[in-house]
This record gives structure tokens, C-alpha cells and sequence, in this order.
């Protein structure tokens, strides 16, 4: 049987209605909000089909959890995606198979540790899925699960990006490890930066919560240690702005690579 759950959002709801309209139950809107956004966005879904109710935003705030709704809820159902990192690296293993090694798709996998606040998992998830990222991890114990907020600031990207909460983070590491995917994790002490290291292979990069970073065994379990270079007075960056220097760096190199 399958789930609904609530979306909320401009952004969120929008690449719902973009991607997977089939999958929208009705859409709950604020009439009381008639600018030109609530307009176009009307006529977007009126166009695709979907039933509209109207709500107060008193009622859309108890419908989502949070008065950031913007006028806007969808309830949908859950997509299907795949269930395990399991899964999804036999996927691209196979996937792989007789291609050329030029043309092979290399695993990108983003692992947070100790990432708790849902507006930081949220960016994370935006701009993994703005990278190309394949997945993204996280420890069950210490990080934030995907929740409305979540979805919210991710701005649909919760339903695209893989998202695997982990029982034990250090064995998984070592898992990826096993499948040849080199795991990078970012440190401030570390000698070499980002950008003195290959990333166009299958790359695992490994970001501990801004503040308190990575947890030492975390850190011991990484195949390799890198520094972002901080130029100014601040000691760090956010998590999902060093997520999206890392993951983008990625990119950088494995376009570049390509073959014209």
C-alpha cells in the first residue's frame, strides 16, 4: 500500500509537479495569496491535472509543521527509489558493464557526519543533487532524517538524491572501500587541499558537522585527508557550503576529462 506524505513550497512542490505529476494527490493553496507566482503556479497545475483545494494558513501550517509554506502544500505519494546503497552501487557496477573506461559512470557519493540541523541536510541535498551526486550518507545517530523542513530547503532535490541512513558509518566506509570507491574526508589539519587530489575516479567525500567536523574514527577510516584553503578570518565553512566546494571541485575535474 502505498504512503502519502506532505510537501511544501514553491520549490519543493514545483519539481514534484515537474518530475513525477502522476504521483500528486491534490495541491493545498493559500486564496488569499494572488500575486503573480500563486498565478503561474495555478495555471501550472491546473495544466497538469491535479485538484486544488483551497486552505487557510493556519490549516496549511498544521498540514506541513512549519509556517514556511508560502501558500503552497502538496500531498503526494512516496516515490519509489531505490532501497539500499547496495542496490544503487550494483546499479551503477552494472551499468558499467562492457563500456569503456572513458565512458564509465564513476560513483560521487557525498557522507555527512554528525550533520543534525534540517536546513543543513536540506542544502546538502540541493547541491548534491545539482553536482550529479549519487547518494548522499548519514549515520542514524547522529543526523537529521528527511522531515518537511528537509524538503523544504532541498527544494525537491529529497527526491532525487538517494538518501541512506546508516546503522554503523565506519563499517560502510569500509564497504564503499571494498568496491574500490576512494574515500576522502575533509579536514583542517590535513597537508594536501582539495584541489591537489585526483577526484575523477569513484570518490566517497566524507564532511563532519560545521564546528565539531568529523568523529575521530570516521576520520581514521578515510582513505585520505583534505583541507579546504580558508583565505580569510573564519576558521570553517557551513557543511553544505564545503559540501558544494567539494562535490562541485568533483565535477570540475571529471568534466575537464571528458573526451571533446
Amino acid at each position: 500500500m502505498s504512503t502519502s506524505k506532505n510537501l511544501f513550497g514553491f520549490h519543493a512542490v514545483g519539481v514534484r509537479l515537474k518530475t513525477a505529476p502522476q504521483s500528486i494527490l491534490e495541491i493545498f493553496i493559500d486564496p488569499s495569496r494572488r500575486d503573480a507566482r500563486m498565478r503561474q503556479f495555478v495555471e501550472r497545475v491546473q495544466e497538469a491535472g491535479v485538484r486544488i483545494q483551497e486552505a487557510d494558513g493556519v490549516r496549511l501550517a498544521r498540514l506541513c509543521g512549519s509556517h514556511g509554506h508560502q501558500g503552497v502544500v502538496a500531498r503526494v505519494q512516496a516515490i519509489t527509489q531505490v532501497h539500499s546503497l547496495d542496490e544503487l552501487l550494483e546499479n551503477l557496477e552494472a551499468a558499467n558493464l562492457d563500456v569503456p573506461l572513458a565512458e564509465r559512470i564513476q560513483p560521487l557519493i557525498l557522507v555527512l557526519d554528525g550533520v543534525t540541523d534540517p536546513h543543513n541536510l536540506g542544502a546538502c541535498l540541493r547541491v548534491a543533487d545539482g553536482a550529479g551526486a549519487h547518494a548522499v550518507i548519514a549515520p542514524k545517530d547522529h543526523a537529521v532524517g528527511i522531515n518537511a523542513t528537509v524538503a523544504k530547503v532541498a527544494s525537491g532535490a529529497a527526491e532525487t538524491v538517494p538518501y541512506f541512513m546508516v546503522t554503523n558509518l565506519a563499517r560502510t566506509l569500509n564497504e564503499l572501500k571494498e568496491r574500490n570507491i576512494w574515500v576522502i574526508g575533509t579536514s583542517d589539519q590535513a597537508s594536501q587541499t582539495l584541489y591537489q587530489v585526483d577526484l575523477k575516479g569513484p570518490v566517497a567525500l566524507v564532511l563532519g558537522a560545521e564546528g565539531d567536523g568529523m568523529r575521530a574514527l570516521t576520520a581514521k577510516t578515510c582513505d585520505q585527508l583534505v583541507s579546504i584553503p580558508m583565505r580569510g578570518a573564519v576558521e570553517s565553512l557551513n557543511v553544505s557550503v564545503a559540501s558544494g566546494v567539494c562535490l562541485y571541485e568533483a565535477l570540475r575535474q571529471r568534466s575537464a576529462a571528458q573526451p571533446a
